[in-house]
């Protein structure tokens, strides 16, 4: 891997942040290749860094994402020829490489960092925080509205707060579980079987399990155990999953939602719902639907709710937002993603392209946001 000499070119230099210690590591470096692919090169100078699980930081580039993700939905990064450091504050956003002899070479001045992570350490205020306190823009939601998007528990929270329909549910800790396992499933009862067993903080359906009786919770608390100490139950609710895209709009503008998505999933194969493997591995056994197949007046009513799930975060930049429309014509809100899948297949960018906005189009107005947008308090 070759160093970045600084960059003396008018184009503007993006940072793109790709891998990190989550779960969700390899959607992550999926979601890089489909951005590195797309995003326009006469207009940004892209520096891609590559986050190992155990937090290192290291140069990589297309060529090399795209040999570890072709072919292989797991693929780990675990590292590179230069490791990269980031400056913090007094208004020096210059990196620093250093190779294997602990040589330092200065790197390039970052304009704005794109980080394309996913889950904990990346998507949950985490990184956002890092790139505030090292005077770095940087594409998405900040500290706050980050964090509580990454907890299921909390963001229902603010969604009920600003007079949103969530569906009923409970929030299991582990000291809960381990001191009065009884009482939680207890209370977990009462919601009614089916239920799904979800970590509070974690994504792309990792550790997910529908539960059809008490008899299967401590199965699938222990495996949504694996990934997060706190959970969150719910309600099994009958009706159709639609998602909707947001973009933030500059100056404090009105977001933009878009036309709303539909995912239809074979039930048979997957218990019906939308797991990992219907999401990044089969072929066959989950299709999208944009616009989804619903009346006019409903789809109006999706997008404007998907603003309001945005503004009740104090979103900015983007996200998805995911719901149940219900038999009997009710929208009930499941939750927001910050960080939405980027790939060439994902939701996120489909449901923009179905609205009118191309892949690099979409990258480019996420990236003029984030320049556009102060750093610190807003």
């Amino acid at each position: 891997m070759t160093t970045t000499s600084p960059d003396t070119s008018a184009k503007t230099t993006v940072a793109l942040l790709t891998g990190g210690r989550s779960s969700e590591h390899s959607i992550s470096l999926i979601t890089a290749c489909g951005v590195l692919s797309a995003i326009d090169t006469e207009k940004y100078d892209v520096v891609a860094i590559g986050i190992t699980e155990d937090g290192r930081w290291f140069l990589t580039d297309h060529d090399e994402l795209k040999r570890l993700t072709e072919g292989n939905s797991m693929a780990k990064f675990t590292g590179g020829e230069h490791q990269v450091f980031l400056p913090l504050g007094a208004g020096d956003t210059r990196l620093r490489y250093m190779d294997s002899n602990e040589s330092v070479t200065m790197g390039p001045t970052i304009d704005v960092v794109f980080p394309l992570l996913h889950g904990p350490f990346g998507e949950d205020g985490t990184v956002q925080g890092l790139l505030e306190m090292a005077d770095l823009k940087y594409v998405g939601c900040g500290v706050a509205a980050s964090a509580i998007g990454m907890d299921k528990h909390f963001m229902k929270i603010a969604f009920e707060s600003a007079g949103l329909k969530v569906g009923p549910y409970e929030v299991v800790t582990k000291r809960q579980w381990d001191h009065d396992a009884t009482a939680a499933k207890q209370r977990i009862a009462s919601l009614g079987f089916p239920v799904f067993v979800k970590p509070a903080r974690a994504g792309s359906s990792f550790g997910i399990t529908k539960v059809d009786a008490e008899n299967q919770l401590d199965a699938a608390i222990a495996e949504a155990h694996r990934f997060d100490p706190k959970l969150v139950v719910e309600a099994g609710i009958v009706g159709r999953e639609i998602e909707c895209a947001v973009l933030d709009a500059p100056h404090g503008g009105t977001p933009l939602a878009s036309f709303p998505g539909e995912i239809v999933v074979n039930e048979q194969a997957h218990s019906g719902f939308y797991d990992f493997e219907a999401k990044y591995i089969s072929t066959t056994d989950a299709r999208t639907q944009c616009p989804a197949d619903l009346p006019e007046d409903v789809q109006a009513k999706l997008r404007e709710l998907a603003v309001e799930a945005f503004l009740a975060l104090d979103g900015e930049g983007l996200s998805r937002a995911d719901f149940f429309y219900t038999t009997d014509g009710e929208i009930i809100i499941n939750e927001v993603n910050t960080m939405p899948g980027f790939t060439p297949i994902s939701m996120y960018k489909t449901m923009w392209e179905a609205t009118g906005k191309s892949y690099s189009d979409l990258i480019d107005e996420l990236i003029q946001l984030a320049l556009a947008r102060p750093l610190g308090l807003r």
